[in-house]
């Protein structure tokens, strides 16, 4: 059940075994949006992640194994509907998001016109944000087919930092998926499709706080075959489309059953 009370931001932060990164991003959000709770949702970590994120003044939910980024937002999504939140932003615990462009995802969902699925785009501002050359033509081509779907421009369909609404929100707690790259490509079909509307903004992307992320041609050739195969299976199955809520006349997400 849905609290009284309406609180307005919750930052999530997904994290699987991000001990050494997952505490200065805490900070970080704390200091460039200060009136945002955080949520860090420990995807089954096998390290010190869930008492690191505790120490830096974040609540914290831990799953019992490994759901994957799709399964750890959904978790996620149920928190901020079952205790009230307004708006969720996803913050990935790596540290490569920029806590500092919070304001301006929530912004685009704020305003009169404004969206109910804000993206932040790598590609679309200032940065040196790098991916191979085979990558980068792979996300530039989803982004093209994406766009046709939800009806605007977007040249990083794949990024994670992204600000969901109020009318999104509840959608998200039911369908959100779990299946890899759900939680970027198909989320925004979903959404498309049931009625949101998507946007996105530019964001400066920064280089991981530790670990090093591993790209190959072959590793890029393997992610654009799975991510077509995703967004075509999202693309023919049907969704709920959002009606009329009972509280204030917007539209809210239908009552489905949930997804196990």
């Amino acid at each position: 059940m849905r609290t009284e009370r309406v609180r307005d931001l919750l930052v999530v932060v997904p994290a699987w075994n991000e001990q050494a990164s997952v505490g200065h991003v805490i900070k970080e959000i704390g200091s460039a949006c200060p009136e945002a709770d955080v949520l860090v949702v420990d995807d089954g970590s096998t390290d010190a992640t869930a008492a690191v994120a505790r120490q830096a003044g974040a609540a914290v939910l831990r799953l019992p194994y490994n759901l994957g980024v799709g399964g750890a937002m959904r978790a996620g999504f149920r928190y901020a509907e079952r205790t009230g939140y307004r708006i969720v932003v996803q913050v990935d615990a790596d540290g490569q998001h920029d806590p500092a462009a919070i304001h301006t995802l929530v912004a685009a969902i704020d305003e009169p016109d404004g969206a109910d699925v804000v993206v932040g785009a790598r590609f679309a501002g200032e940065g040196a944000y790098k991916v191979g050359k085979a990558r980068r033509t792979a996300m530039r081509l989803l982004a093209r087919m994406l766009s046709r779907i939800t009806k605007t421009k977007l040249t990083d369909a794949t990024s994670g930092f992204r600000a969901t609404g109020p009318r999104a929100l509840p959608l998200f707690a039911r369908s959100y998926p779990t299946e890899y790259l759900g939680d970027t490509i198909e989320s925004l079909v979903i959404a498309a499709r049931s009625g949101c509307v998507c946007r996105q903004v530019p964001v400066v992307m920064r280089p991981r706080y530790a670990g090093t992320p591993s790209q190959s041609a072959w590793k890029s050739i393997a992610y654009l075959g799975r991510a077509f195969l995703v967004l075509m299976l999202a693309a023919v199955r049907r969704w709920p489309q959002l009606t009329p809520g009972p509280e204030d006349g917007h539209q809210a997400a239908p009552t489905a059953k949930e997804q196990p």
